[in-house]
């Protein structure tokens, strides 16, 4: 076994023993353990033949890895996440027509259970075994070009609905802290929701950033109550940690709805936990079912329900993507329809070197995002730049940026003037009686 998948499967295996030690009492816990053990059995038996398996990265033993593949990498489990969740990243140079056949016939022959196949228009393939569902994932199929990929199993959905785990809420000092959320609090209650919180780690964040997340924070956007004590709340931000889906679909949620909370028609609504799931790995016993359901019904993000037959996957744990953060976020600040624009006009506009690599269904929000002028939610959390790219993942501190406004060149509210109308109205004294 080469030194990198060495490190590769260690690395994986104190994400799992984290897992395992928030979950230790529960049926999924005890499952993962024996997972964990049969793969280190299995890795220790077959240490002279592992030149075609390749790395397993925490995936269920004897889980098929495709050949001629690459870990990119291993996103942890997110607080608020099924602590059993793993997402790994991959990368081939095989074509990804290879990929998806390989493992169709391999999950058959080893007699998981096809959820879901791949289609024109989606690439993933969703199979299930005992309590575990893992989804493959292809995300870039574009000719001749390296196939991209992930490989993500969970605890079957159905199975945690019915015997919720018991898991371990981050606490203060834990670096996957971001307002964690109890399930049993509403995403409208949580908008709501005023406490004032200080971060003591913000001078880790850029300077030009920092007066972003202390008008959030304030607010009570970025700090909310931990599920086991409401009064507990972070003192870290962790700015320059990578932001997840799942995390900035529910501070979206949040600072639309605190920012906007005296202009109720501009808030988003929850979804009820009785609406139809829209994403397969977002099911309504999901705590941020509401927030992302609620999104995805506002048409605020890819999904079926705005016409994208491909986006069966809402992918909750995957970094997120600064094309994603920008084009999630633009709908609510135009209020309208997005303009048509081409290639060529957001080349021309923002002058970016590699507008070629933005996905072509999210130029029409880049471009109107350059409209906003100097309150462009790019400039706000880049600055000048004359390169987008559109597939880095985003940090705390820049999602907190482009969540700290809403509106469009000319009319809007941020989170310092919503603290300054909050503080009027604080000081503003009542009206004495009249008789």
């Amino acid at each position: 076994m080469l030194p990198s998948q060495l490190a590769a499967k260690k690395i994986v295996s104190l994400l799992l023993l984290s897992a395992l030690t928030a979950c230790a009492n529960s049926p999924a816990g005890n499952n993962l353990e024996q997972v964990l053990s049969a793969e280190e059995r299995s890795a220790t038996e077959n240490s002279q033949n592992t030149s075609n398996s390749g790395p397993s990265a925490g995936l269920p033993a004897n889980f098929p890895i495709y050949p001629n593949a690459q870990l990119q990498g291993v996103v942890p489990p997110t607080p608020t996440a099924d602590t059993s969740t793993i997402l790994t990243t991959w990368v081939s140079t095989d074509a990804a027509n290879l990929v998806q056949s390989f493992y169709q016939n391999q999950l058959q022959t080893q007699n998981w259970q096809i959820v879901s196949q791949p289609t024109e228009q989606n690439n993933a393939l969703i199979a299930r075994q005992n309590n575990l569902q893992v989804t493959v994932a292809i995300q870039d199929a574009t000719p001749g070009a390296a196939t991209q990929f992930t490989v993500e199993y969970v605890r079957n959905p159905d199975t945690a609905q019915a015997t919720p785990p018991t898991t371990t809420t981050p606490q203060n000092g834990n670096e996957t802290f971001v307002g964690p959320v109890a399930p049993s609090v509403s995403p409208t209650q949580r908008a709501n929701t005023t406490t004032t919180q200080s971060f003591t780690d913000i001078d880790k964040a850029p300077q030009q950033l920092r007066s972003y997340i202390k008008d959030l924070a304030a607010l009570g956007v970025l700090s909310l109550p931990t599920a086991s004590n409401k009064n507990t709340q972070s003192q870290q931000f962790y700015p320059a940690k990578t932001i997840t889906r799942r995390e900035y679909a529910r501070l979206l949620f949040a600072a639309n709805n605190q920012i906007n909370s005296s202009r109720p028609a501009l808030q988003i609504r929850e979804a009820s936990k009785n609406n139809q799931k829209t994403f397969q790995d977002v099911p309504p016993s999901d705590p941020d079912f509401a927030a992302i359901q609620g999104l995805a019904d506002a048409g605020l993000i890819p999904s079926a329900l705005s016409g994208d037959s491909s986006a069966v996957l809402f992918r909750p744990n995957a970094p997120l993507t600064r094309e994603q953060l920008i084009s999630w976020k633009v709908p609510l600040d135009t209020r309208q329809a997005l303009p048509n624009a081409s290639l060529d006009a957001v080349k021309d506009s923002w002058g970016f070197q590699d507008a070629g690599k933005i996905d072509p269904k999210l130029l029409r929000a880049i471009f109107a995002d350059f409209q906003n002028s100097d309150r462009s939610n790019i400039r706000r959390a880049f600055g000048y730049t004359t390169l987008l790219q559109p597939k880095k993942p985003v940090t705390r501190a820049e999602a907190a940026a482009v969540l700290w406004y809403f509106g469009n060149a000319t009319e809007g509210l941020s989170a310092e003037e919503v603290l300054q109308i909050n503080q009027q109205d604080n000081n503003t004294p009542e009206p004495s009686p009249t008789e």
